[in-house]
């Protein structure tokens, strides 16, 4: 990329372009990238500068142009508003590391599975059970954060197929 774009210097759909432009050369400049994307060049800009949002459809394109599927997961995650509510933001690590996350995740497993197994029993979550409850949600948010770095890894990497609608 020629000049670097001080003020969109942090923005991840700015780096997520800089980055794609180290394999496509037409990404290096927001004219031609907007171009791609099929956008307007300042609303390309806009975006870049954080004067904007982008639309939904928008980062979708981003994310499949610039191979960088961690940006729809951003997107929901911090600029959408059911989404911020809803939707935990992942970061793709090394492959290596993911799958220590992902293992440390499910270390436990048969701990969760005897405690799910022991509170359900009744069909009722008293509140003396409300504790190992709370344990037993935040383990499965862990694995499903872990997870979904790992599916994200794969579509950036070896370009598995995304199953859901990102």
């Amino acid at each position: 990329m020629g000049k670097k774009a001080t003020k969109a210097a942090d923005n991840m759909y700015y780096l997520a372009r800089s980055e794609a432009a180290g394999t496509n050369p037409d990404l290096s400049s927001r004219e031609k990238a907007a171009e791609i994307i099929g956008i307007d060049r300042t609303r390309l800009a806009r975006i870049e500068l954080d004067t904007i949002a982008p639309y939904p459809e928008e980062v979708k394109a981003m994310a499949e142009i610039y191979n960088t599927p961690e940006l729809c997961n951003f997107y929901c995650a911090r600029e959408c508003p059911i989404g911020r509510n809803s939707v935990k933001e992942v970061t793709i690590d090394d492959f290596d590391r993911l799958a220590l996350r992902i293992l440390g995740s499910l270390k436990d497993i048969h701990n969760i599975r005897t405690s799910l197994i022991s509170i359900s029993e009744d069909g009722v979550i008293n509140e003396d059970e409300r504790p190992a409850f709370q344990e037993i949600l935040d383990s499965l948010e862990k694995i499903s954060i872990n997870t979904r770095a790992m599916q994200l890894w794969a579509i950036k990497n070896i370009h598995l197929q995304n199953n859901e609608n990102s």
